[in-house]
């Protein structure tokens, strides 16, 4: 039988209060600290004891931590459970700086230990289910990939813009479902809630296999709105995240022409299927996956190294915004920061 696993976490925000919700139900883990200067005011610490210091966490012998205090803190924090010889899962995005997850990636990796980054829409049962349909080739030729995030400002973040808190999503959703890698990125950005950070973006790019890529994301609009197109040569999947729908509208015109041709004669208004696919809670998802990886079973988690790749996209964006150019990455890598 397998030991239980001791977890620690790091934070009770808007986040950290979901995760030890879960870790606390989690089968073979016992949730046995969790770290917050400010205490538990609210309850949401399940019952475990609130801690002042990841020092104290750590001397409780936890096998592994999730961090999920400010983005700010992320590096100061993973690499106090690195040094100790603790794996953690790190909230999205890794780090606030490239520097800062290059360091984080280099310390979890040198000592072996297990280590992910909370790309939660990686366990969005309609992204689950549009990744494998892509995988199995469904859709043909990738054409484009289209996203917007939208919704309220939330006064829960003051110390990174909506292009490290929300667009990292969009730039590791869509790498991860159409297994490329961005070769260029241009964004224009605007800030209009007095702070100082930028709270709308809209960016183009390109990646690796030449399919197209538009992201608009935004905390400026009074709709929420988390929606994901793939388009492509025999139509167009749409995966809603906030409701875990996935429906594919089918290009009519490419079942009527003859194979022979193989030629694109243009796009028809075809079927549409709305897909009935299970609806499991994506952070329990998340959590299943890392316990099964710190155990050493096979797991699909993400992993620093593309945490880090997603930071360097995010950054490179903010740059092109900022400079007003094209960034291109050689061979798919993204460019350091201020080359």
């Amino acid at each position: 039988m397998t030991a239980v696993l001791k977890a620690g976490l790091v934070g009770l925000g808007s986040m950290g209060r979901h995760h030890a919700r879960v870790l606390a139900s989690l089968e073979g883990v016992e949730l046995v600290g969790v770290v917050d200067p400010m205490g538990d005011k609210n309850g949401w610490a399940q019952g475990a004891p609130v801690l002042s210091t990841v020092e104290e966490l750590i001397a409780l012998g936890v096998d592994y931590a999730v961090v999920a205090c400010p983005t700010a803190l992320h590096e100061e924090v993973g690499l106090q459970l690195a040094d100790a010889g603790v794996g953690a899962l790190i909230e999205k995005p890794l780090a606030d700086t490239v520097e800062g997850a290059r360091r984080l990636v280099d310390a979890f990796e040198s000592r072996g230990l297990v280590a992910g980054v909370g790309h939660i829409e990686r366990c969005n049962p309609a992204l689950l289910s549009l990744r494998a349909r892509l995988e199995a080739g469904e859709l043909g030729d990738v054409y484009q990939v289209v996203t917007r995030r939208q919704g309220p400002f939330p006064h829960r973040i003051a110390d990174v813009g909506v292009v490290k808190d929300l667009a990292t999503h969009d730039i590791d959703l869509t790498g991860w479902v159409t297994g490329q890698t961005y070769t260029s990125i241009a964004a224009h950005t605007v800030s209009k809630s007095g702070r100082p950070h930028e709270d709308m973006v809209s960016a183009v790019g390109q990646l690796s296999d030449g399919t197209m890529v538009n992201h608009l994301v935004n905390w400026l609009s009074p709709l929420k709105e988390r929606f994901t197109s793939v388009t492509g040569e025999r139509g167009c999947f749409i995966a809603d995240t906030l409701t875990a729908d996935l429906t594919f509208h089918s290009n009519a015109a490419v079942a009527t022409e003859w194979e022979a041709l193989r030629a694109f004669r243009g796009v028809a208004e075809g079927d549409m299927i709305r897909y009935a696919i299970p609806k499991r809670e994506p952070l329990l998802v998340e959590h299943e996956l890392f316990r099964d990886a710190v155990q050493g079973k096979p797991a699909d988690i993400c992993t620093l190294r593309q945490g880090l790749r997603t930071v360097e996209v995010a950054t490179s964006l903010l740059d092109s915004a900022n400079r007003g150019r094209t960034v291109v990455f050689e061979t798919g890598e993204p460019a350091r920061h201020g080359d």
